[in-house]
C-alpha cells in the first residue's frame, strides 16, 4: 500500500538506493510537498539520476541533478496519498463494538435498531390498517384479505434476493471509493427489479383469479370475486414496489435510513386517510383498500427514488444486467432467496388450512396474522444489527471472536425482553380491544381460541432474528438455507395433522414449531465447536473473494 511507503520511506524499496542530496533545496520541496514522516537527508554524494521504485513503476521518486535535484511527483498521486491517510486515520479512530461493554454494546444497539425498525413497521402497518377499515364493513371481504394479502404482499418476500444484492453490491463499492461502479449496480439492479414487476403484472392480470381460485378451494368459492378485486387493483404497483425495493436497499447500503423512513411514514399516511376516505365515507370496501395500498406504495417507490437523487445518484437510469452481473446477483442471493422460499410457503400454507375452515375462520386468522406480523417485525432490526456489526468482530481487521459472542447475548437479552413485551401488548389487543377490527362475535371468538400460541410464537421471534442475522453475518448461509427448508418440512407436517384434528388453534401451533426450531437450530450451530463464534478458520470464508453478506 503507497501509504505504508510513505511511513517506512525505506521499506519495499531496493536496499541499494538510499535517496540522498546534497543541497538546501529538497528541504524547501519536503517542507511544502512530503508528509511529516517522509525524511530527507543531505550528503556530498552525487547522483546524476536516482530513480527507486517503491511500490510499482508509477509511484516513483525521481531526482535529477540536471533539475537541481528536484523531486517529481504528480498531483494526482499527492491526492490518493492523502485519501489513504485519512482512510488509516478513520479505521484507527474506530472504537467499534469490539472496544465497549455489553452495556454500552446494548445502548449502542437500540440507537441503531431504533430508525430501522420504523422502515420495517411501515409495511405490516399498512395491511393492519386494511384489515381493521375492511373488518368494519363485511367479514367476507374481511376474509378475502386472507388470499388476497398472500398474491400481494407475501410474494414480495420473494423478491427479497433483490434488497440482499443490492445492499451487498452497492456497499461493496462505495468501501472502493468507486462512484461509478455504485451508479452502474444501482441502474443494474434498478432494471432486474423493474423487469420482474412487470413480469408479476401480466402474472397477476393473466392468472391471479386462477391462482385465487386454486388457493381458496372449492368451499370457498365465494371468497375469489372479493379477493380478485383486490388483487389486480394491487397489482399495478407492482412494478414501483420492486424497484423501491432496489431505492430503498441502495439508500441503506449507503447507511441511510432517514430517507427510506419518511418515505414509508408518507406512504403510510396515505394509505390510512385513503383508507378511511375510500372505505368508511364513500363505502368502496375492500377495492377502496386496494387503490388506496396501491397509490401509496406508487408515492412511495418516487420518494425513494428521490432520495437516491439527492445522494448524487441517477436513479432513473436503467442497465440491461450481463450475464455475469446476473450470474453474481444470484449467487449472492440464491440462499436468502431459498430461506425466504421457504419461509413464504410455509405462512401460505398456514392461510390455505385456515382457509378451508371457513368464512368466520380465516376471518380470524388474518386479524390475527396480521397483528402477529406487526409484532413479530420489531424483531427484524436485531438481524439487521447483527448484520452490520458482527463482520469486523469475526473477520475484521479487529477480529475477537469473544466480543462476538458478547455483542449476541446483548442482542438475545433485548430480543428476548422485546419478546415478552411484545407479547403481552400484541395479545392485549385482540382480547380486550377486537372491535377495532370486526364486531362479529363468532369471529371474536375464533381470534380468542389462538391467543396461547400467538404470544408463543411472538416471545421467540426476535431472539430467532438475532441469531439468523448472525449466520448471515458469518456467511454461513448454506447452513441457514437448508435449516430454513428443513423448518419449513417440519412445520407442514405439523400443520398437516394439527390442523384437522384442532382447527386454527392447531395451524398455530404450527407456527410455534416452525418458529422453535428456526430458533434451536440457529442457536445449536452459532454454539457449535465448528460454528461463526468459535471456528478460528478463517480459509473457509475465502477472503480474497469474499462478497460481503
Amino acid at each position: 500500500m503507497q501509504i505504508k511507503t510513505l511511513i517506512h520511506p525505506l521499506q519495499g524499496c531496493s536496499p541499494s538506493l538510499i535517496i540522498l542530496n546534497k543541497t538546501p533545496a529538497l528541504a524547501r520541496f519536503q517542507s511544502s510537498f512530503s508528509p511529516p514522516s517522509l525524511r530527507f537527508f543531505t550528503t556530498n554524494i552525487l547522483h546524476r539520476g536516482v530513480k527507486t521504485s517503491c511500490i510499482s513503476p508509477g509511484k516513483e521518486l525521481i531526482f535529477d541533478e540536471n533539475s537541481d535535484n528536484s523531486i517529481s511527483l504528480s498531483k494526482n498521486e499527492e491526492e490518493k496519498e492523502e485519501e489513504e491517510e485519512e482512510e488509516i486515520e478513520m479505521e484507527v479512530k474506530r472504537g467499534g463494538l469490539e472496544k465497549q461493554s455489553i452495556w454500552s454494546q446494548m445502548k449502542e444497539i437500540v440507537m441503531f435498531t431504533g430508525p430501522a425498525t420504523g422502515l420495517w413497521l411501515c409495511g405490516p402497518l399498512m395491511s393492519l390498517i386494511d384489515t381493521a377499515v375492511i373488518g368494519q364493513g363485511s367479514s367476507v371481504e374481511l376474509a378475502a384479505l386472507g388470499p388476497g394479502t398472500v398474491m400481494c404482499d407475501y410474494l414480495t418476500y420473494v423478491f427479497m434476493f433483490l434488497s440482499i444484492a443490492t445492499s451487498n453490491m452497492v456497499a461493496t463499492s462505495l468501501a472502493r471509493k468507486d462512484k461509478n461502479e455504485v451508479q452502474h449496480q444501482i441502474s443494474v439492479l434498478l432494471f432486474v427489479g423493474l423487469a420482474c414487476g412487470f413480469l408479476m403484472l401480466l402474472f397477476t392480470r393473466f392468472f391471479g383469479s386462477w391462482a385465487l381460485t386454486a388457493f381458496t378451494g372449492p368451499r370457498n368459492v365465494h371468497l375469489v370475486p372479493a379477493a380478485n378485486t383486490y388483487v389486480q387493483i394491487r397489482s399495478f404497483a407492482w412494478p414501483a414496489v420492486l424497484v423501491g425495493l432496489v431505492a430503498q436497499s441502495a439508500s441503506l447500503g449507503m447507511k441511510d435510513s432517514l430517507g427510506p423512513l419518511k418515505a414509508l411514514a408518507v406512504a403510510s399516511a396515505i394509505n390510512g386517510i385513503g383508507d378511511i376516505a375510500l372505505c368508511s365515507f364513500l363505502g368502496y370496501g375492500i377495492a377502496g383498500a386496494a387503490w388506496a395500498t396501491m397509490v401509496s406504495q406508487v408515492v412511495s417507490a418516487y420518494m425513494m427514488i428521490q432520495s437516491l437523487n439527492k445522494k448524487g445518484y441517477n436513479a432513473f437510469s436503467f442497465s440491461v444486467p450481463s450475464t455475469n452481473e446476473l450470474a453474481t446477483i444470484l449467487g449472492l442471493a440464491g440462499p436468502v432467496f431459498i430461506t425466504m422460499i421457504a419461509k413464504v410457503a410455509f405462512y401460505s400454507l398456514i392461510i390455505y388450512f385456515a382457509t378451508s375452515m371457513g368464512t368466520n375462520t380465516v376471518a380470524a386468522h388474518q386479524v390475527m396474522i396480521q397483528t402477529y406480523g406487526m409484532c413479530s417485525v420489531w424483531g427484524e432490526p436485531l438481524s439487521q444489527t447483527a448484520q452490520s456489526f458482527m463482520p469486523e468482530l469475526i473477520y475484521g481487521v479487529n477480529r475477537s471472536l469473544v466480543k462476538a459472542r458478547m455483542l449476541l447475548k446483548s442482542l438475545l437479552l433485548i430480543g428476548s425482553t422485546l419478546g415478552l413485551v411484545l407479547g403481552t401488548i400484541g395479545a392485549s389487543v385482540p382480547w380486550f380491544f377486537p372491535n377495532i377490527f370486526t364486531s362479529d362475535k363468532s369471529v371474536i371468538q375464533e381470534m380468542h381460541k389462538v391467543l396461547i400460541p400467538y404470544i408463543l410464537a411472538i416471545v421467540v421471534s426476535p431472539s430467532t432474528h438475532s441469531l439468523e442475522g448472525t449466520l448471515l453475518a458469518g456467511r454461513d448461509v448454506k447452513f441457514f438455507s437448508i435449516s430454513m427448508s428443513g423448518c419449513f418440512l417440519l412445520g407442514a407436517l405439523v400443520l398437516l395433522f394439527a390442523s384437522r384434528g384442532y382447527g386454527l388453534p392447531g395451524c398455530w401451533f404450527a407456527l410455534v414449531c416452525f418458529q422453535s426450531a428456526r430458533f434451536l437450530l440457529s442457536l445449536w450451530r452459532l454454539l457449535s465447536p465448528d460454528g461463526t463464534l468459535y471456528s478460528e478458520d478463517l480459509n473457509r470464508y475465502k477472503m480474497e473473494k469474499l462478497k460481503a453478506a
